[in-house]
C-alpha cells in the first residue's frame, strides 16, 4: 500500500492522486530510534506522520497541518474538518461504509428474489399478506422478512467497524496524513472485536434501562385506582427517563468508540475515559452530537427519499413483485444513507474527543510533535 499525500494546507486546491511510490511503514508502533523518547502507551504514529517538519508548510499554517486545527475546536471546525476528512478519504469512510452496507443487503435481496420467482410472494391492495395465502407463501414471507431484519443486524454490526475505522482516519488527519481502505482497516486490528463487545454492551445497557422503565409503567397502572395518578406518572417520568437516557448517551456511549480504538483502553476503560473527558463538558457536547445526528438524519432521508418513491411506484405498477421492489428499494436507501451518515457523524465524534482531549491533556502537543511542527 502506497502512502496518501498530505492534506494541503487552507485555501490550496484539492491534490490530484499520487504516483506509484515505495511502500509505506504498515499501521502498527514502530521502535523508537536510539536516544529518542518513546511514545505514551497506547501511542502509535501512522505512516509518514513523523520524521521531522514537512516541507512547504506556511507558518501561518503551522497550527493546522491536517484537515483542521490542532487547537480547542468550535462547532464550525468541527463540520468543516469532517467535510475535509470525507473529501480526502472518500474510500475509508464513504466507500467502507457503502461496501459494509450493501454486503449486509445482499442476503435479502437474494432470498426475495428467490422466493418471489419461485413460491410467488405477492401483496394485496393494502401492502399486507394475501389473506388466501398458503402455509408455504407464509413462511416465504417470514424469511423474506426476516432476512431483512438479519440484515440490517449485519449492517449495524459493519457499521459499527467503520466508525472505528473513521476514528484512526480522523487521527491521522489531524497531523496531515490519509490513510488508505486498506491502512484504515489495519489500525483497527486487535480492537475489533473489542469494539463489537464494547458497542453490543452499551446497546444491552439501553435495552436494560428502557425494559425497566416500562415494567415501572406496567406496576403504576396496576396499582392506580384512576387516569390521575397515570398521568402525574407520564407528566414526571417521561421527561426523566428522556433526560437519563441522553446523560447516559454523552457521559457513557458517545466518545466510548474514539477512545477504544485510539488509547486501546479496554472495554471498560474506554467507558471510563469517555466518563473523564465529559466531565464539566457535558452541555457542549451533547449540543454539537444532538445537532449532528439531526443533521445527518435530516440529509439522509433527503438523500434517500428519491429511492423510496421509486419503489413506491414500482409496487404500485409490478404488484407480483412488490415485495421484491420493497426490500430492493430498502437496500438502496440503506447504502446511501450510510455512505453519508457514517462518516459524518463518526468524523464529528472523533473530533470532538480528539477537542476534549486538547483542551485538558494538552494533546494537541502531542499532535503538533508528531506532524513534525515543534520538536521535542
Amino acid at each position: 500500500m502506497s502512502e496518501g499525500p498530505l492534506y494541503p494546507p487552507p485555501g490550496a486546491p484539492t491534490p490530484e492522486e499520487p504516483a506509484a511510490g515505495p511502500p509505506a511503514q504498515p499501521a502498527h508502533p514502530a521502535y523508537p530510534a536510539p536516544g529518542t523518547t518513546p511514545p505514551p502507551a497506547g501511542w502509535a504514529p501512522y505512516p509518514g506522520a513523523a520524521g521531522g517538519p514537512r516541507p512547504g508548510l506556511a507558518l501561518g499554517a503551522a497550527h493546522k497541518p491536517g484537515a483542521f486545527a490542532l487547537r480547542p475546536l468550535g462547532l464550525g471546525d468541527m463540520y468543516d474538518g469532517a467535510f475535509r476528512i470525507i473529501r480526502f478519504n472518500p474510500k475509508a469512510t464513504v466507500g467502507a461504509a457503502v461496501l459494509v452496507t450493501a454486503a449486509a443487503m445482499v442476503l435479502p435481496l437474494l432470498v426475495t428474489a428467490v422466493l418471489s420467482f419461485t413460491v410467488g410472494l405477492a401483496l394485496d391492495e393494502s401492502g399486507e399478506i394475501e389473506t388466501s395465502a398458503s402455509t408455504s407463501e407464509v413462511l416465504a414471507f417470514l424469511a423474506a422478512y426476516g432476512s431483512l431484519l438479519l440484515s440490517l443486524v449485519l449492517a449495524q454490526i459493519g457499521i459499527t467497524l467503520v466508525t472505528g475505522m473513521i476514528v484512526h482516519v480522523t487521527r491521522a488527519a489531524a497531523v496531515g496524513r490519509r490513510l488508505s481502505l486498506g491502512e484504515a482497516w489495519a489500525a483497527t486490528r486487535g480492537n475489533r472485536w473489542r469494539l463489537i463487545g464494547l458497542v453490543t454492551f452499551l446497546y444491552v445497557a439501553f435495552v436494560v434501562v428502557l425494559v425497566v422503565y416500562v415494567l415501572l409503567w406496567v406496576l403504576v397502572v396496576a396499582l392506580a385506582d384512576g387516569p390521575w395518578p397515570v398521568v402525574v406518572w407520564g407528566l414526571v417520568s417521561v421527561p426523566a427517563y428522556l433526560a437519563l437516557t441522553c446523560w447516559m448517551w454523552v457521559r457513557v456511549y458517545y466518545l466510548a468508540v474514539p477512545a477504544l480504538m485510539i488509547e486501546s483502553a479496554g472495554v471498560f476503560g474506554a467507558i471510563g475515559r469517555g466518563w473523564v473527558l465529559t466531565r464539566r463538558a457535558f452541555w457542549r457536547t451533547f449540543g454539537i452530537a444532538l445537532l449532528t445526528v439531526v443533521i445527518a438524519n435530516v440529509a439522509g432521508s433527503m438523500l434517500g427519499f428519491p429511492f423510496s418513491l421509486v419503489g413506491q411506484l414500482a409496487t404500485v405498477f409490478t404488484p407480483e413483485y412488490a415485495l421484491l421492489a420493497l426490500v430492493l428499494t430498502q437496500a438502496v436507501v440503506s447504502v446511501v444513507q450510510n455512505a453519508f451518515t457514517a462518516p459524518f457523524t463518526g468524523a464529528v465524534a472523533s473530533m470532538q474527543y480528539l477537542d476534549l482531549r486538547m483542551r485538558k491533556e494538552a494533546y494537541d502537543v502531542e499532535l503538533l510533535r508528531e506532524a513534525g511542527i515543534i520538536s521535542e
